[in-house]
């Protein structure tokens, strides 16, 4: 992808959350929706779910691939051209989804939907691990920025090689991957538009305890990051993690929390929300967009009726 292409990409970003009355939505849990189906991988309920959030009315789709990393598959006895292909896979599901519900939906002359986007998703190191350190940032002395950029590099190549609309990054916990993920953006010279999501463990910091304003400043030096924002933290946090963000750079801002649950990355288990149900995201989506959020949607345990609720709370509360 040239530099004109990269433009048209940026744009078609900016015009999908203008169309969307300025704040656009992103789907919800794809796990948590695919358990309640009974999928397998390769199972066509991926697809299914994808037309679930769709109708739901998101106007972002992410992609299965935020734990589908080349070394994952590698270990599991799957051959290179394997794992690369799993990855594209997961994008062009994606696409094919998006592709038949807008030329469905675009047939009829009413209708509320916009053409939906696809990003592609790019999990941390520390979900690769599989240990909970994405939301510790605690990768141990041994790894450096070389060391994810390595890690990085294949999947980010693929991916992109799949023609997204979107890379998304997401669940970074700490300033050294998001280094990492800048440096390798400039080096591969990745012109679709990207997001680099964060997590929170107490509503104030980046998982690793560094300050927001450490992993930001690395972000706003990088004109390939387009969009920053905060996924898989507590519904609770988000509004004061949206105006810390406004006061520290001029990066759209993504949110998409989980359902409040909170994940025990030891138990390997789900603990009980503190609040928020579905039935909560549309007055509280409403309260992030005011604040300056973006796109809005949800991450691990939340589902097509959560976005459902913040669509219908967006479309009916636009300041048009």
């Amino acid at each position: 992808m040239g530099k004109e292409e990269a433009t048209a990409a940026t744009t078609l970003l900016k015009e999908t959350i203008e169309k969307a009355g300025g704040c656009g939505v992103i789907d919800g849990g794809l796990a948590t929706q695919l358990e309640i189906h009974g999928a397998s991988f390769d199972d066509p309920l991926w697809s299914a779910v994808h037309l679930e959030y769709l109708e739901a009315g998101a106007d972002v789709l992410v992609t299965s691939s935020y734990q589908a990393t080349i070394p994952g598959f590698l270990s599991r006895g799957l051959s290179m051209q394997e794992a690369e292909s799993l990855l594209e896979k997961s994008v062009r599901l994606a696409i094919d989804a998006r592709d038949e519900f807008w030329n469905a939906v675009n047939k009829k002359s009413e209708n509320s939907y916009n053409r939906a986007l696809v990003a592609a998703s790019v999990g941390s190191y520390g979900a690769y691990l599989a240990d909970g350190s994405e939301y510790s940032g605690h990768y141990g002395q041994n790894i450096d920025v070389a060391k994810l950029k390595d890690f990085h590099r294949r999947r980010v190549q693929v991916l992109a090689g799949a023609r997204p609309d979107i890379l998304a990054f997401e669940t970074i916990p700490n300033r050294l991957e998001t280094q990492a993920i800048i440096e390798l953006l400039e080096e591969e010279n990745i012109n679709i538009p990207s997001w680099i999501c964060y997590s929170s463990v107490d509503g104030e910091h980046a998982s690793s305890g560094e300050s927001f304003e450490e992993c930001l400043s690395v972000i706003n030096k990088s004109k390939k990051v387009a969009i920053v924002g905060i996924n898989c933290a507590p519904p609770q946090y988000v509004d004061g993690l949206i105006r810390k963000f406004k006061k520290l750079t001029d990066k759209l801002i993504a949110v998409y929390p989980n359902s409040g649950e909170t994940w025990d990355g030891k138990a390997k288990k789900w603990l009980p929300p503190k609040c928020s149900k579905d039935n909560d995201f549309g007055s509280l989506a409403i309260r992030w967009r005011d604040s300056g959020a973006k796109l809005i949607g949800g991450c691990c345990r939340t589902s097509p009726a959560t976005v459902r609720d913040i669509s219908k709370a967006m479309k009916t509360n636009l300041d048009l």
